[in-house]
């Protein structure tokens, strides 16, 4: 542990109230980035989305159930996946114990991946959680709301993410998960493809998001979404790590499915 500079009560207070006003001038900011959110136009969806959910096949509205707003969070789960992204799984845990709050207050949630409908809910119980989440196997949806690509859009650079086009992925050696363990998962995104039983390539295709929507006279509307970084704001551990002394202290990946703390 690196040294920290000390203080007496009366210097560390001082300097505490000094910051106090940065954080008023930073919550006063996210108030107004809040509003400017919902004054977003809000887009119709005229498309038929289908999804499996665990009371049978489901349109977007039927997400809504009863409700007139909707949030989705776009969870890493792809078809080939052995096991949930733990990013996404650590963001999980955080919003889990949320949903029912959210209910009470005219906003339904579910979780959507790309994985059949047994996957996650094997998945779902061994995690321990109780949220809605839906497949949207064989569907638009993921790619229509940008947190799916194809093959092609990785090789030839067509991937828009986050409202930015990504170059090319480069093609790098030990790019199967059997090659990414021999050679020591040496990259972030090797270890996290790793944990999900995929290869680098196949992990990428899909990516986390958040998208809210509204129902309003029985049509449905897009109102927002959020990628990337963007999401930091609902991953809880990171909240609480941003206050803590040592901050969130990283060194590589260092997060796990909370079932796998431990193993090694």
């Amino acid at each position: 542990m690196t040294m920290h500079i000390t203080g007496t009560r009366e210097e560390w207070l001082a300097a505490r109230l000094d910051l106090l006003a940065e954080e008023k001038e930073l919550t006063r900011q996210s108030d107004m980035l809040a509003e400017r959110r919902r004054a977003l136009p809000w887009v119709r969806i005229d498309k038929d989305y289908r999804f499996e959910t665990a009371k049978g096949s489901a349109s977007l509205a039927d997400l809504f159930k009863g409700r007139s707003q909707l949030l989705i969070y776009h969870f890493m789960f792809g078809p080939d996946y052995t096991a949930g992204c733990p990013s996404c799984s650590s963001i999980a845990d955080g919003f889990n114990g949320v949903v029912v709050h959210l209910e009470n207050h005219d906003v339904a949630f579910t979780a959507v991946s790309r994985a059949p409908l047994p996957k996650l809910e094997a998945f779902k119980e061994r995690m321990g959680w109780t949220f809605d989440w839906a497949s949207s196997f064989g569907s638009d949806f993921n790619l229509d709301f940008s947190v799916l690509f194809t093959e092609q859009q990785q090789r030839e650079g067509g991937i828009e993410y986050n409202y930015r086009r990504e170059p090319p992925a480069p093609k790098a050696a030990g790019q199967s998960v059997q090659e990414w363990k021999l050679r020591g998962s040496e990259t972030p995104v090797g270890q996290i493809a790793a944990m999900t039983g995929t290869d680098v390539a196949t992990y990428t295709r899909d990516r986390p998001g958040i998208s809210a929507f509204v129902l309003k006279d029985g049509v449905v509307y897009h109102t927002y979404s959020s990628y990337a970084r963007g999401v930091d704001g609902i991953w809880g551990v990171y909240q609480w790590l941003d206050r803590a002394p040592l901050g969130r202290n990283e060194q590589g990946i260092w997060w796990r499915l909370h079932d796998e703390y431990g193993q090694g």
